[in-house]
């Protein structure tokens, strides 16, 4: 085979399982990284861990690369020339460079995606969690008599809070533009603020005038808001793991 063949740049046989590789590739930038490890660190090393690791990462460029192989294998069993090193080695030093190119983006990526999760999405989470996890115990408290001044005053009191919260939240959600890799979970947090917004509104009614209708429809609003937190919390999960 070729000089650098992926299978063997990655330390594994040809018959390893997308885990595995992901997991030796994983464990080799690691060990090259200078960050990690500067006395084995190897910039030309890394290029051809990441050039092997696009193709034998994705399974639809490994089956083509496994089909290359075996031709090759299939030539040189009969003795035909495949290539020349001078050409490998052109191939080796455009790869080389591509990747350094796209490893600097790649990071800039990530430490854009950290920004947001560390500066906006963090503090918004923990302010919706604040605003929606008393309800029930501040609408159970209020239940024992709504008309008892000192149980609604609790109650307003509750909802001037989460008036305050709300708008530390609009405004740090504000901040920073969201990096597209997490647009559905900024979209959840966007509709989950404008719902808890509409549905303090609606129980601010219900202070005023004891009409249940805007107590029942607040409650509403809050139950949206919550499951769209949810839906925002499980898409960030998800995008999390890949750091």
């Amino acid at each position: 085979m070729a000089e650098h063949d992926h299978y063997r740049t990655l330390e594994v046989k040809p018959t390893a399982t997308q885990a595995e590789i992901k997991q030796a590739y994983r464990r080799l930038a690691k060990l090259f990284h200078p960050d990690s490890n500067q006395q084995v660190s190897n910039h030309d090393k890394i290029a051809r861990l990441n050039a092997a690791y696009e193709v034998l990462g994705d399974p639809q460029n490994r089956r083509s690369y496994d089909q290359q192989r075996r031709y090759a294998a299939q030539l040189e069993s009969v003795g035909v020339a495949v290539g020349k090193r001078s050409d490998r080695q052109q191939r080796t030093a455009k790869a080389q460079e591509r990747y350094r190119k796209q490893q600097q983006t790649g990071q800039q990526i990530e430490e854009d995606l950290k920004q947001w999760l560390n500066q906006v999405y963090t503090p918004v989470n923990r302010l919706l969690y604040k605003i929606l996890s008393p309800l029930k115990d501040q609408i159970d408290d209020l239940a024992a008599d709504p008309f008892d001044d000192e149980l609604m005053q609790d109650f307003q009191d509750y909802l001037d809070d989460c008036r305050d919260w709300l708008e530390q939240a609009e405004r740090v959600f504000r901040s920073l533009p969201n990096p597209a890799s997490v647009a559905g979970a900024a979209a959840n947090l966007f509709y989950c603020l404008s719902q808890l917004g509409d549905g303090i509104e609606q129980l601010e009614y219900f202070t005023a005038n004891y009409d249940e209708h805007y107590l029942h429809t607040g409650e509403e609003l809050f139950r949206i808001a919550k499951g769209l937190r949810y839906e925002a919390q499980v898409a960030v999960r998800t995008i999390a793991a890949t750091l």
